[in-house]
């Protein structure tokens, strides 16, 4: 294998460790016909831990964004449900809303584990955020555990960055909580790779400027940054030299009302995970941290039902959290966490 890891191997470690799938039980694998070479190998991966799997292609147009549940999938959401679902759809911005559909779908029951990974590559399972074995995937959990332990008495949180981000935002009684594990009570669905600790922010905390110089959910990495102000969480101007990308985030962020207001504060902490075309891999980056807007329904006292989620990523972040009694908590420092 050299130093590459095969699909099939990191695929089955991922499903084993992060969803605890066991023998016998079924998976359902929704596939996109351009993403088959991944679709077989959590097949691959599935059937070695001895689980019903079944893969279902679905044809893509590269001209043309979905937006309703393909019908040759609604058996599968209906009266045949697996125990697992996994999505290895393309992550196109376009798409976000019909994604968020098909997840509510899949996780109305909370019942129903879901894997959903928007723009995954075969290149993650072989050597980026995805490549890991078990111990890799034991060590981010319990890097997790710490950082939410360090978290649990902070309420407000600031964000800094070298690019100019100055930001305030609450999570007073809005726990955090990782994708890095299933949480059997929580029964949230999860991005794989994973590699977050994550909270819904109280939505109309957040206040400030926000410099997104890295990159963004559904377009990628940026060659000139993006500039938000906010107030009461809620987008109030922007700003970007580069037009093209300046009127997709307003596209985005105009799906409905709540598209423009705070939906998520969350960390990177997977150390696989690189800076390439596709954010799935890129926000999961180890010391980074993202902002996003839009629907945070499915997190823990999450209150923003928007059709849409639009995600930002900045470099180098200095976040200090605040407990209610004004103790500061230092989490990053120029990108490096401090004392986990």
């Amino acid at each position: 294998m050299g130093s590459a890891m095969q699909a099939s191997i990191a695929a089955k470690n991922s499903l084993k460790c992060v969803f605890e799938a066991k023998q016998d039980e079924s998976i359902v694998i929704f596939c996109d016909d351009t993403k088959k070479e991944i679709g077989e190998a959590f097949r691959k991966g599935a059937q070695t831990l001895q689980l019903h799997a079944e893969l279902i292609t679905l044809k893509t147009n590269p001209k043309k964004p979905r937006t309703e549940i393909p019908h040759q999938i609604l058996k599968y959401l209906t009266t045949q449900r697996p125990q697992i679902y996994l999505n290895l759809l393309r992550g196109s911005r376009e798409e976000t809303p019909f994604r968020i559909k098909l997840i509510r779908l899949e996780t109305q029951d909370r019942k129903t584990r879901l894997g959903h990974c928007p723009g995954v590559s075969l290149d993650m399972l072989t050597q980026g955020a995805l490549a890991l074995s078990e111990n890799e995937h034991m060590w981010m959990q319990t890097f997790a555990g710490k950082l939410m332990q360090n978290l649990r008495s902070a309420e407000m949180i600031e964000i800094r960055n070298p690019a100019g981000t100055n930001l305030r935002l609450s999570v007073k009684e809005r726990p955090f909580f990782t994708d890095t594990k299933l949480d059997w009570k929580l029964m949230k669905w999860m991005n794989l790779p994973t590699g977050e600790v994550i909270a819904a922010p109280i939505e109309n905390s957040l206040e400030g400027e926000l410099v997104c110089d890295m990159a963004i959910g559904g377009i990628g990495p940026l060659n000139t940054p993006v500039e938000i102000v906010i107030e009461k969480g809620k987008v109030k101007t922007m700003n970007c030299k580069n037009a093209d990308i300046l009127g997709r985030v307003q596209d985005s962020l105009e799906t409905d009302a709540m598209a423009n207001v705070v939906g998520e504060f969350a960390f990177g902490i997977n150390p696989k995970a690189r800076f390439v075309d596709e954010f799935l891999e890129c926000e999961k980056m180890f010391g980074t941290i993202h902002i996003a807007f839009g629907d945070n329904t499915d997190m823990p006292e999450g209150k923003n039902n928007s059709a849409n989620h639009m995600d930002f990523m900045i470099s180098k972040p200095t976040v200090n959290p605040t407990t209610a009694d004004g103790l500061s908590i230092p989490i990053l420092v120029d990108g490096v966490f401090q004392g986990i």
